[in-house]
């Protein structure tokens, strides 16, 4: 799973790498402690029918997936498996049409037993591209959107420290995942198909060292605090 991630790059970072329209969340600042239910950046393509434009943005959105028809739940929905993205009835509706990309540095994950918890920092060689899904609801009359990182089977170094891992994105693959246009069922299914090849070629690049035990607590930690994921002094 991805139950906590680090994101430090600025908005105007975000808006070169991905080669963004604009800009919808200014107030967005680095953080290396983002837990569900926070709000994070998500990159996202969005057809203008009065226009006919397409436009490219990071926006704020909330790490709980909760589209409309979905009742308030003490539990947030922050992930969603590959192997049921594409059928199961919370998911499947935002992976036809509403597809983005959550931006990260990299994620943590812990080894141990309860109470001995050893955190691990999970990286590749630059800003990591999680797929992820996208929904939108009125929430006291204005519009919040919310998110999930869609995870996979861990495999290599991933795999050495917990059994599930975000599926992540090549470099070169964000215009067929961010395009809106509606899938049918099997056209999900193969976009399934495809997610799968793309994130077993970036696992293979994804390795782990062990950070410090301070970021353990999300409630104390600071995420200002670029040291959490500093690897542990041999």
């Amino acid at each position: 799973m991805c139950g906590r991630f680090a994101m430090d790059d600025e908005t105007n970072d975000l808006i070169e790498a991905f080669v963004l329209d604009g800009n919808d969340f200014r107030d967005w600042t680095p953080s290396y402690s983002i837990a569900p239910t926070d709000v994070i950046p998500i990159i996202r393509e969005r057809h203008d029918r009065a226009t006919g434009e397409v436009r490219r943005t990071v926006e704020p959105a909330r790490w709980d997936f909760h589209p409309s028809f979905l009742r308030d739940s003490k539990r947030p929905q922050f992930n969603a498996r590959i192997e049921t993205i594409a059928t199961n009835g919370l998911w499947k509706g935002a992976f036809a049409s509403s597809r983005c990309i959550v931006p990260m540095r990299g994620y943590y994950e812990w080894t141990g037993k309860p109470g001995d918890k050893q955190p691990h920092f999970l990286h590749g060689d630059g800003l990591l591209a999680a797929a992820g899904i996208a929904t939108a609801r009125k929430v006291d009359d204005e519009w919040q959107v919310s998110a999930a990182i869609i995870t996979r089977a861990a495999k290599d170094a991933s795999g050495e420290v917990h059994d599930r891992m975000p599926a992540f994105l090549l470099p070169d693959w964000d215009a067929p995942w961010l395009s809106s246009a509606k899938l049918d069922e099997a056209g999900r299914l193969e976009l399934v198909e495809q997610l799968g090849a793309v994130s077993d070629q970036v696992a293979t690049t994804i390795r782990s060292y062990e950070v410090d035990r301070r970021v353990n607590n999300s409630r104390t930690v600071d995420p200002s605090d670029a040291t959490l994921i500093e690897p542990l002094e041999a």
